[in-house]
C-alpha cells in the first residue's frame, strides 16, 4: 500500500481536493445514487415485475400520475421501473467491459512501452492503431451485426473495441518510465522484466488508469445504449435504456414520456460519471502529471 502511495495522509489530502470541487461531489452523488438503485431495484421499484414480461392494456400510454410517475408505456409497464432495472444492465455493461479490457490494455501496453523500439513493440502498437482508426461506434456496429443481437453480444463488440485506448495510454507512460533512473538500477541489480512492469513501472500507470476507467463508463454506457437503439444490443423484454428509448421514439411527441424518461436517465448517468471522473483527475493531478 505504501508502495502505491496510498496512505491516510494522502487519501485525506486526496480527498480534500476532491471535495473542493462542488461538480466532483454532484457527480459522486449521482453516482452513488445509481449504483443505490441498481443493487436495490428489486426492492425499491414500484413495479419490479414490469421489468419482464408484462402486459396490462387496459393501463398502457398512461401519462405522468401519483401511480406512476414516469408513466405507463404501449404494453401497460411503468417506465419507472424499468429505467431502475435499466440502470442496471447499463452499468453492468460498463463493468463487465472494462473488467475485461483494462488488464489486456494495460499488459499489453506495459510490454510494448518496456521493450521500445522493437519488433514487439512494433505489432502491439500497429495492431493498436489499426482498432483505433476505425471509429468506435462503426466498429461496434459492424461487430454486432455479424453476431446476433443480445447483451452479451453488444459486451463482446465494446471489448474487442475498447482495449487499444488503455494500451496507449500505459504505452506511453511505461516507455517514458523506460529509461528513468529506478528502473536501470532494478535491471542492475538483476531484478527480472516481470517485476520491473509489475512492481516498478505498473503502479507509476495506476492513478490515469483508474482516472479513465472512470470516464469510460459514461462512453461504454453511451456506446451500449446506441447499439440496443438500433437493435443490436438487449432485446426485448429487457428492460435496457437504449431499447427503451427505441421503443417510445416513434410515438412521439404523443406519448413522449416513454422515451423522454429513458433518454434522461441515459443522460443523468453519462453526466454524473464524467463530472466524477474530472473530479477524480483533478484531484491526482500530480500523480497523472
Amino acid at each position: 500500500m505504501e508502495k502505491l502511495g496510498i496512505n491516510k495522509k494522502s487519501i485525506q489530502k486526496n480527498w480534500y481536493k476532491f471535495s473542493r470541487n462542488p461538480l466532483s461531489i454532484i457527480g459522486l452523488t449521482v453516482v452513488v445514487a445509481i449504483i443505490f438503485i441498481t443493487l436495490f431495484a428489486d426492492f425499491i421499484a414500484p413495479y419490479p415485475e414490469h421489468a419482464g414480461w408484462y402486459t396490462d392494456f387496459k393501463n398502457a400510454k398512461l401519462p405522468p400520475s401519483f401511480n406512476h410517475p414516469f408513466g405507463t408505456d404501449t404494453m401497460g409497464r411503468d417506465v419507472l421501473s424499468r429505467v431502475m432495472f435499466g440502470f442496471r444492465y447499463s452499468l453492468m455493461m460498463a463493468f463487465v467491459v472494462l473488467i475485461i479490457v483494462v488488464p489486456i490494455g494495460t499488459f499489453l501496453g506495459l510490454i510494448a512501452g518496456y521493450y521500445n523500439n522493437t519488433w514487439l513493440d512494433t505489432m502491439i502498437m500497429r495492431l493498436t492503431d489499426i482498432f483505433v482508426a476505425i471509429p468506435s461506434l462503426v466498429l461496434a456496429m459492424m461487430i454486432s451485426a455479424l453476431l446476433k443481437p443480445s447483451l452479451f453480444n453488444a459486451m463482446i463488440a465494446v471489448t474487442l473495441l475498447w482495449w487499444p485506448w488503455y494500451s496507449r495510454l500505459v504505452y506511453g507512460i511505461s516507455s517514458s518510465l523506460r529509461n528513468e533512473y529506478f528502473i536501470q538500477s532494478a535491471e542492475m541489480i538483476g531484478a527480472s522484466p516481470l517485476h520491473i512492469l509489475f512492481r516498478e513501472i505498473l503502479p507509476n500507470t495506476l492513478a490515469p488508469i483508474f482516472t479513465k476507467m472512470t470516464l469510460d463508463v459514461a462512453w461504454v454506457i453511451l456506446i451500449g445504449s446506441s447499439l440496443s437503439f438500433i437493435g443490436l444490443g438487449a432485446q426485448p423484454p429487457t428492460p435496457d435504456l437504449g431499447t427503451m428509448v427505441s421503443d417510445g421514439y416513434k410515438y412521439m411527441p404523443e406519448i413522449w414520456w416513454v422515451s423522454m424518461f429513458p433518454s434522461l436517465a441515459i443522460v443523468l448517468t453519462i453526466l454524473g460519471f464524467n463530472l466524477l471522473g474530472d473530479g477524480i483527475r483533478d484531484m491526482l493531478a500530480a500523480e497523472v502529471y
